[in-house]
């Protein structure tokens, strides 16, 4: 322990010369030298010591090589002491880092809102079918629409490559244009490679006829007997973890949604088998359609992008291991910002009422002076468990607190006034309907869980 103490104490030390030196603006040799003192310092500490210990600061090696044509969405900068930084449009490369430094083996990780990381060696495919799960599951319960989840595997697709006669040394930039398959009709797809990556016109034609197969686990086991591509072991092993996982998402009960679709590439050159991608679509309404082409269009779905992405990337943690030591990782982000467009998008395009709270009831006022009453009933309501709230005023009008539960789509108002205080009963309001019942003070929090349970 007494170590561990002067390690932890000779990192305080060295970190604090490292601001220093970079406050003053060194020159970058003297603050590279002194960089590696203090990584050397925290890599003797291993074990738990650093588990919780996340680097914030990315440095622009981290992050380069790892993205393929992708890398254009790296975003430079310096700090202080002029060393060279880069912004990071995704988590998994600094999660992948992060496993490496702290020698975790076993880990699954939610970041809010955004990533689902498993990390470890597991059996084939399990961790795979769960991390589709869980996309079925969030787009099914946000209601955006119609989906589909397109699935595919880095292997199959280099399989495909050495089968059809793509050099190896393009099988990257030639995934990278078939990735924009989603975007682009194939003909401008082949123009690319053939113009652009120097394929033959042969070789292209010949990648078009995969590229173009959709299905499911039958797909994958006609695949299998392909005369072409069963001579590739690469794409043979994808195929089966293929058929695999469709067994596996049967019995989660996924597989309406999810398609084997060969097209699918995914750019990012961390991926190395499995790789999956949501795509939302709603009838009658693309984003960005104006009112004209939404009636045109009514009866047709159509494809508003994609919504979530991931896949399996094996070798990526071994890239920050001083011993090259690999842990196998899959995992899934979700498009949040997208999806929070989408439901911008529904909201405004629908005269339905958007709740911006979780409030249940307003604690209203019908004449002034009841400030201590509203206080004593939100309190009893509270107590009950129901959701309530007041305005923070002595006096409030009584239009002006109706007026919020309107706009904040609040459902009910329990309103008290000098009568109902006398009668010992409260105005119960339904704001949708602006219906009042006068309810007995002590059958209140029973009608009103009635009342909102049925909503």
């Amino acid at each position: 322990m007494e170590d561990k103490a002067q390690i932890h104490e000779a990192i305080k030390v060295q970190g604090e010369l490292v601001r220093k030196l970079k406050s003053e603006k060194a020159n970058k040799e003297q603050i590279d030298e002194e960089v590696a003192k203090l990584l050397e310092l925290k890599a003797q500490l291993g074990g738990d010591d650093g588990k919780h210990q996340f680097v914030l600061k990315t440095a622009k090696e981290t992050l380069t090589g790892k993205y393929g044509e992708d890398s254009k969405l790296i975003y430079d900068l310096k700090d202080q002491g002029g060393e060279l930084l880069s912004l990071r449009y995704d988590l998994t490369v600094p999660f992948a880092r992060y496993l490496a430094m702290n020698k975790i083996t076993n880990i699954k990780r939610y970041h809010i809102a955004k990533d689902f990381d498993i990390a470890g060696q597991y059996d084939a495919m399990i961790p795979d079918a769960e991390c589709l799960k869980i996309v079925h599951e969030i787009l099914s319960e946000l209601e955006l629409g119609d989906f589909c989840i397109k699935v595919n595997d880095r292997r199959i697709l280099d399989g495909m490559f050495a089968v059809c006669g793509v050099p190896i040394d393009k099988f990257r930039t030639i995934c990278s244009t078939v990735d924009k398959l989603d975007k682009m009709a194939w003909a401008d797809v082949k123009k690319e490679m053939v113009n652009e990556k120097g394929l033959s016109e042969e070789v292209a034609d010949q990648i078009g006829e995969y590229v173009s197969m959709q299905g499911g686990m039958d797909l994958a086991e006609r695949l299998l007997q392909d005369q072409k591509l069963s001579q590739s072991k690469q794409a043979c092993a994808g195929l089966s973890d293929i058929k695999l996982l469709f067994s596996y998402l049967q019995l989660l009960q996924v597989t309406d949604k999810v398609v084997f679709d060969l097209s699918l590439a995914r750019g990012l050159d961390y991926y190395t088998g499995v790789i999956y991608e949501a795509v939302l679509t709603q009838t009658g309404v693309g984003l960005g359609s104006t009112e004209a082409q939404q009636e045109a269009h009514a009866e047709d779905s159509v494809s508003v992008g994609s919504v979530a992405g991931g896949g399996r990337y094996d070798g990526l943690v071994g890239m920050f291991d001083p011993k090259g030591r690999k842990v196998p990782c899959v995992g899934v982000s979700i498009g949040i910002e997208r999806i929070f467009s989408i439901m911008e998008q529904k909201a405004e395009a629908s005269a339905e009422k958007v709740r911006t709270t979780e409030v249940q009831v307003m604690v209203v006022s019908a004449q002034k002076n009841l400030l201590q009453e509203r206080l004593k009933l939100v309190s009893d309501l509270w107590n009950g468990g129901v959701k309530a709230e007041m305005m923070y005023k002595k006096n409030p009008k009584l239009l002006s607190q109706l007026q919020h539960c309107e706009e904040a789509g609040i459902p009910l108002v329990a309103i008290l006034g000098e009568q109902e205080l006398k009668d010992g009963v409260v105005k119960l309001r339904v704001v949708s309907t602006r219906e009042e019942f006068d309810i007995c003070r002590a059958d209140l929090l029973a009608e009103i869980r009635r009342r909102t349970s049925e909503a």
